[in-house]
């Protein structure tokens, strides 16, 4: 497994970042297990999760079925670079009460509490903010990560979902305070999804932070699903039929599939292996349902592309340009 520096921090972590989002909702506890320890026998070291994970009433549940892995033993968290996230509502369903969710320094102490008792650890390597809040002071939740900080209760801070000015706001802020700031921002951004490179991969270049990309098959659309439509005899589903539903959009995966076949390689590869060579990209999240998925994964780490596959790659699905010239009329 090849490994990158997280930022600038001193944190080693693996290319391929592990997604753990399905696991209680469409993977069980056991198999996610096989697939926690597949990764980690893989290189694997760093795994993303968030409170909110398992979703509806059963929030919380992803954060409790790695707490049980790391139970097991043998060096399991010693080994893992962990990473949860703070934002959403943990209060139960229909709960009237406020200061369940969002990024006040009661919910932030308060979530990370729960997450630390659900993990079964008592240390957290990135606490993420999940999404942004316009409500709470930037420095009331500097305030309370230093806290934490100081407590050995987290290591380091992230963003994810936060565009460009956010980062340089609270990192701003962060430095008045003396503070590190954050150390990572976690995007959507995949070859479908490039709007990420007008503001928010420069932002995190200038401030140092790793650059973790969600949703690198945006949802099966760089999966090969128009092929697997025609072998399989199933159409596509959710956001990806969503989405084949307009011409130019399928004539564009049409055109990447093809270009695939062409050169004899997996789409899904294909599209994790360009993630790979973006500049600021630490490595981007895989979320595998089955280990057989985490295998398929693993590929795109040893798969190099050449000038003429990106060259393809960026007129079939071309960015918005580099920054700040991308805001041109």
């Amino acid at each position: 497994m090849e490994y990158t520096q997280l930022g600038r921090t001193g944190l080693k972590v693996s290319r391929i970042v592990l997604g753990t989002m399905n696991f209680g909702p469409q993977t069980d506890e056991p198999t996610s297990h096989s697939i926690m320890d597949a990764a980690l026998d893989a290189g694997i070291n760093f795994t993303d999760t968030a409170n909110v994970y398992g979703w509806g009433e059963n929030k919380g549940r992803t954060e409790q079925i790695i707490g049980t892995w790391f139970a097991q033993g043998g060096g399991r968290r010693d080994k893992t670079v962990l990473a949860t996230k703070v934002f959403g509502n943990m209060a139960g369903d229909g709960d009237p009460w406020p200061n369940h969710d969002r990024l006040s320094a009661l919910n932030i102490r308060r979530a990370v509490e729960a997450s630390l008792t659900r993990l079964q650890t008592d240390y957290i390597d990135v606490y993420q903010f999940h999404h942004i809040d316009r409500l709470t002071p930037v420095d009331e939740i500097w305030q309370a990560v230093d806290v934490l900080i100081r407590q050995g209760k987290i290591l380091y801070a992230g963003s994810s979902n936060f565009p460009g000015y956010k980062i340089a706001q609270a990192n701003e802020a962060a430095a008045r305070r003396g503070a590190v700031g954050l150390v990572s921002e976690q995007c959507l951004y995949n070859l479908a999804e490039r709007r990420a490179e007008m503001e928010v991969i420069p932002a995190a270049q200038e401030y140092g932070l790793g650059v973790i990309p969600w949703s690198p098959l945006h949802g099966g659309l760089l999966g090969g699903v128009i092929k697997k439509e025609v072998e399989g005899g199933r159409r596509a589903s959710g956001r990806s039929a969503e989405a084949l539903a307009n011409t130019a959009v399928r004539t564009q995966v049409q055109a990447y599939e093809d270009l695939c076949e062409k050169k004899g390689l997996e789409p899904g590869d294909v599209a994790l292996a360009w993630l790979l060579s973006r500049p600021g990209v630490t490595g981007p999240i895989v979320g595998p349902r089955t280990p057989e998925q985490l295998a398929s994964a693993l590929r795109a780490v040893e798969l190099e592309l050449d000038d003429e596959v990106l060259t393809a790659l960026d007129e079939i699905f071309p960015g918005p340009g580099p920054s700040p010239e991308a805001f041109a009329w």
